[in-house]
């Protein structure tokens, strides 16, 4: 049973494969005979193609010069001249009829300059040309512009196809008329029969007007474009024929110049319920006449090559079949020859099958692979391993593999030998990193693994050699590069430490210097301050004087109410000389350097009061915003008061010569910020130094009156503290600087929130 399944196992492929190779073998055979047949049709339809286009174009050329030739005869340049002259044209008609008869031609004519034509060769007929305008004929403006013209066109009148040859004539190279050969094409038609292959003329847009097919005359080979058809129809060239394509459903390029088309026809012998439309399939080829404007088109059914491919195919499946049955007897015969053979083959055969594709393997692996007896003596090696120790098996077959191994670690091999319990299968065989010794005694490093294995009984050993050589070279090039980079990273650490402690040391270096400038700037407007309270002691120093002496006289006149009038006026006149002296000890302070929570109104008092004197000896008005008791901003007092006596003092250098001395402070209070705004009633600044006013020892002061320092330290100040101040010019006029303050909490709002 197992046999009878196997049997069918096999015998069903090999039925697949006779079906294929049948099937394979038809289609080859038809796509031969195919293009075999179609090759033939190609070169009978391209020869027959250039024997039409001589024919057509040898009827043509009869009539090509006939225009040029009658455009010579001075009757038709007298009649254009004298176009009134009836007589004349009667007879000039007459002789165009004559020459009409004498060539063959379907019609000769004479055009004037206007398209009129006055003369022609059917001037008896009903549909008489005489008197007809064709001036929208391309072939009448061909030769109006002097050249002859060529044109194929369907008669507007005659409703006749034709093909027309014009010439312009000329007196003095002067063109006064056009005169036109018309040739009738029907009979060129009727020359050319051929049951097989089917003819067609088309002009330069593809319509075709030559057919041996009449319901395919004013067909189109490709659909028109709408520019196309409109050009067609204004030229009057197909009159009112209505220009569709040929229902081709499908094309393929052949060659340069042939295609195969599939044609939807009216099949007649189709039932009556299935009439209608069928595929009818050609190969197209056309020829170019590029002279006469005309293309030649031949369309030759497959039908014939179609019956051809069917009946090879019909012969090539029964010679197959023959074959096929001659084929399975001679196999069966030969089966039956080769059966016992075969079986005791079979063994052998597989024997040297599994030998040899352990040989192979053995051989192509990237690995050195050596064979050992019980005793860990050398029986063989592949080709690997001898490349790797540079030995012909000859000279060490039969010695201990010890010998190829580094000295230091044949011990550990010789007991991985003579203990094999380590390799018992199944178990990871150690491995062991050393090196081996070529044949010239060089040492290399060496991956080394041994197995076990069974060999007809018999134990032996099988060693797995790997050249770790580019590994170590590797892994000592990773050692170098991390101990390069350890010490770069640990040179650039220390480079950066000692980077990071010189700018360290520059920042409290440039700390202390600008405290010292701010703290220098002070100590200048104290010296300014000191000037002016100097001159404002003397006067209460010498009120006081005097009233002390008048107090002692009236005291000693017994006049105690008047004494005690001029003790209260000195009582005052030293309050007063208190708050004179009083900025000299708020201003010359330094600053604790500490960001804290500050009152604007203690920043609007100590700037005023260090001002005070100032203010009343140039009267300037200052006008503080109210409600300043409840803004805090972070910041440091001093510094603080020190950018807001810089702004008022800056102020009123740049009002000195203005009569109106005014300083207007404005405030703004954000969720984070305050913003104090001081404007000045002064000229402004110069638009182009806006940029340059916070610049060190930038001024506009005259020489000794300044080192342009103040706005400078402002700007630092602030900056500093968090903040942001700037400058402009006010739209209504005047400098007006901006400051831009971190808002703050005082202490019992911060704990209540």
């Amino acid at each position: 049973m197992p046999q009878i399944i196997e049997n069918k196992r096999i015998r069903l492929p090999i039925i697949l494969a006779v079906v294929a190779l049948f099937s394979l073998t038809l289609w080859q055979v038809s796509t031969l005979v195919r293009s075999t047949e179609l090759e033939k049709l190609h070169t009978m339809i391209d020869s027959n193609l250039g024997r039409y286009a001589v024919s057509l174009g040898n009827e043509l050329d009869k009539f090509r010069s006939l225009p040029e030739l009658l455009s010579t005869n001075p009757d038709l340049a007298e009649a254009l001249n004298g176009s009134d002259d009836l007589v004349r044209l009667h007879y000039l008609s007459i002789y165009l009829e004559e020459t009409a008869r004498i060539t063959g031609a379907s019609d000769v004519y004479l055009m004037a300059q206007d398209g009129t034509t006055i003369a022609s060769s059917n001037w008896q007929q009903v549909n008489s040309f005489v008197g007809r305008n064709f001036n929208y004929r391309p072939y009448f403006k061909q030769a109006l512009s002097g050249n002859p013209g060529r044109y194929f066109a369907l008669g507007t009148t005659s409703k006749k196809r034709g093909y027309y040859f014009s010439h312009p004539v000329t007196v003095e190279e002067l063109i006064i008329g056009v005169v036109v050969v018309k040739i009738d094409l029907n009979d060129i038609e009727e020359q050319w029969s051929d049951p097989l292959v089917d003819l067609l003329v088309t002009d330069i847009d593809d319509v075709v007007f030559i057919s041996t097919r009449p319901e395919w005359k004013f067909k189109t080979l490709e659909p028109l474009s709408d520019q196309d058809l409109k050009r067609i129809v204004d030229s009057r060239r197909y009159v009112n024929q209505e220009l569709a394509s040929l229902p081709i459903v499908q094309r393929q390029d052949y060659s340069q110049r042939a295609k195969l088309i599939t044609v939807v026809e009216k099949d007649a012998s189709a039932p009556a319920t299935l009439r209608g439309l069928s595929g009818s399939d050609y190969m197209l080829m056309h020829k170019a006449m590029p002279e006469a404007e005309l293309n030649i088109v031949a369309m030759a059914k497959l039908t014939p090559v179609k019956h051809q491919v069917w009946n090879s195919v019909v012969i090539a499946g029964f010679i197959f079949l023959i074959l096929l049955l001659l084929t399975s007897f001679l196999v069966l015969q030969r089966k039956i020859v080769n059966e016992r053979a075969r079986f005791k083959q079979q063994a052998t055969k597989v024997l040297e099958a599994n030998e040899a594709r352990v040989r192979a393997i053995i051989d192509n692996t990237q690995a050195g692979l050596i064979a050992l007896d019980s005793q860990g003596r050398i029986e063989s090696f592949n080709p690997t391993a001898g490349a790797l120790f540079d030995y012909q098996l000859e000279e060490v077959s039969g010695c201990y593999f010890s010998q190829l191994i580094n000295q230091e670690d044949r011990s550990l091999y010789w007991r991985l030998i003579t203990h094999p319990e380590q390799l018992q299968p199944g178990l990871q065989a150690p491995i062991i990193e050393t090196r081996g010794q070529r044949k010239d005694g060089s040492p290399f490093p060496i991956e080394l693994t041994i197995g076990q294995m069974e060999d007809q009984g018999e134990r032996k050993f099988i060693a797995t050699i790997h050249d770790i050589t580019e590994r170590k070279e590797y892994e000592e090039h990773l050692r170098q590069a991390r101990d390069e980079l350890e010490h770069r990273v640990a040179e650039r650490t220390d480079d950066l430490q000692t980077a990071n402690d010189r700018l360290r040391n520059e920042i409290q270096e440039h700390e202390r210097t600008q405290n010292e400038l701010i703290q220098t700037a002070k100590m200048a407007v104290l010296g300014q301050l000191s000037a002016g309270i100097n001159h404002e002691l003397n006067q209460p120093l010498t009120a006081i004087r005097a009233y002390a002496d008048n107090a002692r006289s009236f005291l000693q006149l017994e006049k105690t109410q008047t004494a005690i009038e001029n003790l209260t006026e000195i009582s005052g006149l030293t309050e007063r000389m208190a708050k004179i002296i009083a900025p000299l000890k708020v201003f010359s302070r330094k600053t604790s350097g500490q960001a804290e929570t500050i009152s604007l109104r203690s920043v609007r008092d100590g700037a005023m009061s260090i001002l005070y004197g100032r203010l009343d000896k140039e009267v300037v008005t200052v006008s503080w915003p109210e409600a300043l008791d409840d803004l805090y901003v972070l910041g440091d007092m001093v510094r603080l008061e020190q950018v807001a006596v810089n702004l008022l003092s800056n102020a009123m250098q740049a009002m000195e010569s203005q009569q109106d001395k005014r300083v207007e402070i404005s405030c703004e209070v954000g969720d984070d910020l305050v913003v104090l705004k001081f404007r000045d009633s002064g000229p402004g600044l110069d638009p182009d130094e806006i940029d340059k006013v916070f610049e060190p020892f930038y001024t506009t002061k005259k020489v000794g009156e300044g080192l342009g320092l103040g706005l400078s330290i402002s700007h630092r100040i602030v900056d500093s503290l968090g903040g942001r101040l700037s400058a402009r010019n006010h739209p209504d006029g005047g400098a007006e600087f901006t400051m831009e303050l971190k808002r703050a909490r005082p202490k019992d709002e911060a704990i209540a929130s």
